[in-house]
C-alpha cells in the first residue's frame, strides 16, 4: 500500500546522534550567559523598535479619540427640538 511518511527516501552515509532527555540541561548556563545576551540584544535593537510601535501607538490613539469625537452628537442641532 505504497511508502509511509517516515520511510519516502532511503538516505545513506547520515549519521545521527541523540541525546537522552535524562541527560540533558535544560537551563545549562541560562543565568550566567542567556539573561546578559538577552540584555545585550535588548538594548542594541532598543532605538531600532521603540520609535516605530511609539509613532503607530500615537496614531492609534489619536485615531480613537478622533473617532470618538465625532461620534458625539452636536447639542447646537438640536436646540430648538420639542
Amino acid at each position: 500500500m505504497g511508502l509511509h511518511f517516515g520511510d519516502l527516501a532511503k538516505v545513506r552515509h547520515v549519521i545521527t546522534f541523540t541525546l537522552s532527555p535524562f541527560e540533558q540541561r535544560a537551563f545549562a548556563n541560562a543565568f550566567s550567559k542567556g539573561i546578559p545576551n538577552v540584555w545585550r540584544r535588548f538594548s542594541s535593537n532598543f532605538l531600532t523598535i521603540t520609535p516605530p510601535f511609539a509613532f503607530a501607538y500615537l496614531i492609534y490613539n489619536w485615531g480613537n479619540n478622533e473617532h470618538q469625537r465625532l461620534k458625539r452628537k452636536d447639542p447646537s442641532q438640536y436646540e430648538n427640538d420639542q
